[in-house]
């Protein structure tokens, strides 16, 4: 069944109207008509089962029959990501909504060197991804910030794994191995030209931080950050359920 991700309110009847985006979807791309359903969610209200009640020109609008699925969260798990090259970003943010990211918080970094990123994309790409992938939400996109003042801004209780390519880290799944699941955590992936030994030292003395080894070998950003993702799933999050 067609899932689409939506800002209104669901309850039983509610009729709402879809944007055009996803009017010229359902009815111009996948050819449904008036009585077909959809499964239909927006963060807060679960998932419900919906007919196709109107289908114009230019909106389709549906109603609201059903909850199948009450809302539940995923764990508190953010990535952070330094700005890296548009392809690369799109493909981070879409693997993280894929894997079960809350959100992606962007952050500039000495040595970033990256295109000015559109927020407005990036979301639309997780959005997609959520869709597709069966979630009951979308991960956030937050803006870019310098690392520093992410660092400054840091939310108490809120663990980071520092991914951490220099050397001297223990591999990631011995440094997660002594830790618990249900806190909130977030994943720290740096730029393609890694941090640097200012970021390093700063990063390393961060008494929440947990710096990690991603392995013998240098990974690209969107690579370390679907691998970083994976192996956290399965030790700590909602892989072990």
């Amino acid at each position: 069944m067609i899932r689409l991700f939506i800002p209104h309110d669901l309850a039983p009847g509610a009729e709402l109207a879809l944007d055009p985006g996803q009017s010229r979807y359902l009815a111009a791309v996948m050819r449904q008509a008036v009585g077909d359903e959809v499964a239909l969610f927006n963060g807060r209200d679960g998932e419900w089962r919906a007919k196709i009640s109107a289908v114009g020109k230019r909106a389709v609008a549906v109603r609201a029959e059903e909850l199948v699925r009450p809302q539940a969260a995923g764990p508190d798990l953010d990535l952070v990501v330094a700005l890296v090259k548009r392809g690369r970003l799109e493909t981070i943010v879409e693997k993280a909504a894929e894997l079960g990211a809350r959100r992606v918080r962007l952050a500039v970094t000495e040595r970033t060197n990256a295109d000015r990123t559109r927020v407005e994309r990036l979301t639309a790409i997780a959005t997609e991804a959520a869709e597709q992938t069966g979630r009951l939400d979308v991960p956030q996109i937050v803006e870019p910030v310098k690392l520093d003042r992410l660092i400054a801004d840091w939310p108490e209780g809120r663990r980071l794994l520092f991914c951490d390519e220099a050397g001297g880290a223990p591999p990631i799944l011995q440094a997660l191995s002594p830790q618990e699941g249900g806190e909130p955590w977030s994943i720290l992936i740096g730029p393609e030209g890694g941090f640097s030994p200012r970021e390093r030292a700063l990063l390393r003395a961060l008494p929440y931080a947990t710096p990690a080894s991603l392995g013998p070998r240098i990974l690209r950003a969107d690579t370390a950050a679907i691998s970083a993702l994976t192996l956290w799933q399965a030790a700590l999050g909602d892989w072990r359920t």
